[in-house]
């Protein structure tokens, strides 16, 4: 952020309110709040030590380059999950929650469904077919069905929901 210095310098020398220093920046309340804070934290003040008379040096003492080890998320076996939503019923929760079973340390739900959608855009899924028009008839049904009940008869017919 290329206003660091401005903004400990007009709370410190100038006196002014972070609502102030705000306006007269062009930047939120709350950026002006987080620097202070991380100033305040970092143990930097007014005037700048001159070491940190750089820009980048104070930004790199304000915001520490974050350490420590990435944990490592197990991946689910995402053509098994892909395969299970083909049944009847099965949904991604249903599978994430499967999943959470085995690996308490894995995805939660919403990253869970972002990894298989981003897996599934690498499926092709086409499928190129060569027929005359009127030849054929194709439909496509929904799959689970609702039970019908002619009211005169009493019959009960199954019909498919699109």
């Amino acid at each position: 952020m290329p206003k660091l210095k401005e903004v400990l310098r007009l709370h410190h020398e100038g006196g002014l309110s972070r609502r102030a220093i705000a306006a007269s920046l062009d930047i939120s309340r709350s950026t002006v709040t987080h620097v202070l804070t991380r100033a305040e934290t970092a143990g930097v003040g007014w005037p700048l030590p001159s070491e940190l008379e750089d820009e980048s040096k104070l930004e790199c003492t304000l915001y520490p380059a974050v350490t420590g080890r990435p944990r490592k998320i197990e991946e689910p076996d995402w053509s098994y999950v892909h395969q299970e939503l083909r049944r009847k019923g099965v949904t991604l929760q249903l599978l994430w929650i499967e999943y959470k079973q085995e690996h308490q340390d894995g995805y939660q739900y919403s990253q869970f469904c972002e990894h298989y959608r981003q897996w599934k855009k690498k499926l092709d899924v086409s499928m190129h077919q060569q027929h005359r028009g009127g030849e054929k008839m194709f439909v496509d049904y929904t799959g689970q069905t609702a039970s019908i009940i002619d009211r005169d008869t009493g019959e009960v017919r199954e019909a498919q929901i699109s």
